[in-house]
């Protein structure tokens, strides 16, 4: 299904019932394809997204307390 931004925006409750009931649909801007807007459970899993940037501090064995570490860092530019 296909629907222009103005539709989106005048209509929202009748799209996002069409993505309740399943169908995938296609907003676009000026006549080109923007964004996909798809029904959650056609995932794998409500939490399937790409997660690589969460817990990048996790590795790290030389950092106890991350916060602390963070804050550490900023003490330097306070004005």
């Amino acid at each position: 299904m296909f629907v222009t931004l103005k539709e989106l925006k005048i209509q929202p409750g009748r799209i996002v019932s069409a993505v309740e009931g399943g169908t995938e649909v296609i907003v676009t801007v000026r006549g080109v394809p923007t964004a996909k807007i798809i029904p959650i459970k056609n995932h794998k899993s409500e939490t399937d997204f790409d997660a690589s940037a969460f817990g990048i501090w996790a590795d790290r064995d030389d950092i106890e307390d991350v916060d602390g570490y963070v804050r550490n860092l900023r003490k330097g530019r306070d004005l």
